[in-house]
């Protein structure tokens, strides 16, 4: 029963830390939008690459945000490690 409480208690903490990987995305897609906005104010006429560029970063930024998201949520409601205790 013990070695039960540890392992959801352990798995708890680790989907909480999972969930702080979703701030570095934010802060990044943010500071791509900025320069993709300030670099389009300084030479408009390079619109179209700048945002096609900007969308695919931003894009593969917030698939880390993802993957940490479905990594909590697999530690919380799906936790494969119960099944390991014997």
């Amino acid at each position: 029963m013990l070695e039960k409480a540890i392992v959801l208690g352990c798995s708890a903490v680790g989907a909480g830390l999972a969930m702080i990987a979703g701030i570095g995305p934010g802060i990044g897609e943010g500071y791509a939008v900025g320069k993709t906005i300030e670099s389009i104010a300084r030479q408009p006429e390079a619109k179209g690459d700048c945002t096609r560029t900007m969308f695919i970063g931003v894009a593969m930024a917030e698939s880390t945000g993802i993957y940490a998201f479905v990594v909590a949520l697999i530690l919380m409601f799906a936790n494969p490690f119960i099944g390991k205790l014997s």
